[in-house]
């Protein structure tokens, strides 16, 4: 019953995102308050319907109905309560019905917070967004029943895939799809201007904010997802430049580029066609990564062989989401006006180069991934873009854009001064230059990169120092009191670009003076690691709720002095038969040290085991956080408010404030 009531309000959602997408842009065309008036109340019911049918799913797991054949492909009777609760979005049809959640979550967000918008723009937006959740639904109905019956029911499941039963897989993917759905709040703002010709500061104004909550959600993602690969797989790895994780990645880029193109179309009314034009790109990525990872093409491009309909739904609304945007975009740009001139050296032309870089690397990030799919479909044979390639690439290009992020922020607007900007930056060069030096030889001798990576991190970060030191020249009162006064979106920019600096010296340090051992430790024997002497006191059987685990114990000392007891474990998952390595890890703030476990190697309990001393590597995520809390600050920002109530005055009220 329970499956069925879920299936019906999937099909009461896809009639009122039809009612939604329609109604509203017509009457935004026609200029009819009301059929523009049915936007809210539609997004809204939309919203509540897709929430109880995410709802009926849940249940079904958490009370283990095999008669669901989502169910029983994805759970297990003895798998815990809370990774029964995460298989709900484990699945295919699972983690869809999630994206249709959180675009109607946004939809409604959008809906409720909008109120001071001109009314057609608000019907454009929700009428967007409402034909983009059309798509996924019928998508979700058509081949992707998340309620389909299994009969005779199974007697049990075949267990959640042991690598999602992690706690930061109950985060990382609410957290990506927030930020991959969050793009299509920009998407629906840009269609929506490009539909009624009104691309002005206003258009962005109303566009920022919900772009750098994506953002800062789309950062949070990716870094969770880093993390949980990291602890999960036992390979001590970070980031692999795997497919799934530039599918990600590749949105992310382009929105970084997105929120800085904003702040040039917001202040000065420049950039205008470029912005749009990247908020397309931004949200189409998102699209393209959920085709890459949902359509299975990434296991084979043959994938489509085994689930034709799948693939060729999310190609064909894929094709007609982008190239409709483009479209219209082509038929729209070449009227807009473009805002006032700017020289060579003014910050607007320091962003222009920072987004030109960035989408040069987020090319290169496009071709690695997606060449290697294009030549197994041609049938020219297999190859493989890893590591080499995209390091080789993406570094070189990155690092003059991480240059100008110190140099940017601290340019006049128009025409800047180069004299100027050399007066206030020459210390903190010379400062970046001697730390480039020098801190390479504090760890373990000179390598070129860590070098490159310390000269930018320093860099930018006195570059903040010297932005909060130029802010605090004026006003009186304290120190404290003029801190308190200064705005919440210039705490977000120097936050989210310190916290830049701190995961570039993280990855410059890890990168390049990470040490490991794959060692046979017999009962009673040591390894010795980077100053660290890890001795093995044997394993021990383990019963886990739905695995059977092998639990080692390591005793890690340093100079004679106790530092962690760790234990690894190697499970055997029940229903599925697979093994799983589990890693312990002993962190702080300086380095992690980090255990795993192979193979079992003779009777007497020798065991294969991995050892890793990784410095500096918990600031890859700490700067993460300072990049996630600045965008949720920099959105919060009083200005966008103020600026939407001053856009409501007539003009003459508005005229005589800013005579005032």
């Amino acid at each position: 019953m329970i499956p069925e009531l879920g299936h019906f309000a999937l099909i009461l959602a896809l009639l009122l995102a039809l009612v939604q997408s329609v109604l509203p842009l017509v009457g935004a065309q026609r200029g009819n308050r009301t059929l523009m008036a049915v936007a809210r109340p539609a997004t809204q019911g939309q919203f509540v319907f897709v929430a109880l049918a995410f709802g009926c799913l849940a249940w079904s797991f958490l009370a283990n109905d095999f008669s669901v054949l989502n169910v029983a492909r994805n759970s297990y009777s003895r798998l815990p309560e809370v990774y029964r609760l995460t298989a709900t979005w484990g699945s295919h049809e699972g983690s869809l019905l999630m994206w249709v959640l959180i675009l109607g979550f946004w939809s409604s967000a959008v809906a409720i917070f909008s109120r001071h918008l001109p009314e057609d723009m608000v019907a454009r937006v929700l009428g967007i967004m409402g034909l983009i959740s059309v798509g996924f639904l019928a998508f979700l109905l058509t081949t992707s029943n998340p309620f389909e019956r299994l009969v005779p029911a199974a007697p049990d499941g075949n267990d959640l895939n042991p690598l999602l039963q992690d706690w930061g897989m109950i985060l990382h993917p609410p957290m990506l799809y927030m930020g991959y759905v969050g793009f299509a709040v920009a998407f629906a703002f840009a269609i929506a201007a490009l539909l009624s010709g009104k691309l002005d500061a206003a258009w962005a104004r109303w566009s920022r904010p919900w772009t750098t909550v994506a953002w800062a959600f789309l950062t949070l993602g990716i870094v969770l997802g880093s993390w949980w690969a990291y602890r999960e797989l036992g390979w001590g790895g970070w980031w692999f430049w795997d497919p799934t994780e530039n599918a990600s990645f590749m949105p992310w880029i382009a929105g970084t580029a997105l929120i800085h193109s904003l702040a040039v179309t917001e202040k000065r009314g420049a950039f205008k066609a470029w912005t749009v034009l990247l908020a397309l790109t931004a949200f189409s990525l998102s699209l393209l990564g959920t085709f890459l990872v949902r359509s299975g093409v990434l296991s084979s491009v043959h994938a489509f062989a085994t689930d034709p309909a799948r693939g060729a739904f999310i190609l064909g609304f894929l094709a007609v989401v982008i190239g409709g945007s483009l479209v219209l975009y082509a038929w729209r740009a070449p009227k807009m006006i473009t805002g006032g001139g700017f020289s060579w050296f003014s910050r607007e032309s320091l962003l222009l180069a920072n987004n030109v870089i960035l989408i040069a690397a987020l090319g290169a990030v496009l071709l690695g991934t997606l060449y290697p799919l294009f030549m197994d479909a041609m049938g020219l044979g297999k190859i493989s873009v890893g590591p080499p390639y995209f390091n080789a690439v993406f570094v070189p290009l990155m690092a003059p854009a991480l240059f100008l992020m110190g140099v940017g922020p601290l340019v006049r607007w128009k025409e800047g001064s180069l004299p100027d900007a050399w007066t206030r930056l020459k210390w903190a060069l010379g400062v970046a230059v001697v730390a480039a030096v020098l801190l390479p030889l504090t760890l373990d001798g000179f390598k070129p990169w860590a070098s490159l990576g310390f000269f930018l991190a320093v860099w930018i970060t006195l570059a903040v120092a010297v932005a909060f030191r130029d802010r605090l020249r004026h006003g009186g009162g304290s120190v404290a009191h003029r801190l308190g006064t200064l705005p919440r979106g210039f705490w977000g920019m120097q936050l989210a670009h310190f916290g830049m600096a701190v995961g570039i010296a993280g990855i410059a340090v890890v990168a390049n003076y990470e040490s490991e051992r794959d060692v046979r430790m017999d009962v009673g024997s040591y390894a010795e690691l980077a100053g660290y002497t890890f001795t093995f006191h044997g394993a021990s059987e383990r019963e886990g709720p739905n695995y059977r685990a092998a639990r080692g114990t390591l005793e890690v000392t340093r100079n004679g002095k106790h530092v962690a007891t760790l234990h690894p474990e190697k499970r055997l998952y029940n229903a599925s038969g697979m093994a799983m390595t589990e890693a312990a890890v002993h962190p702080n703030l300086f380095r992690d040290i980090y255990v795993a476990m192979g193979e079992q190697l003779d009777e007497q309990g020798a065991w294969s085991v991995r050892l890793f001393h990784k410095p500096f590597i918990n600031w890859l995520w700490l700067g993460a956080v300072f990049m996630v809390v600045g965008g949720f600050l920099a959105a919060s920002d009083r200005r966008y408010r103020i600026a939407l109530r001053r856009s409501e005055l007539p003009r003459g009220l508005a005229a005589q404030g800013a005579g005032a």
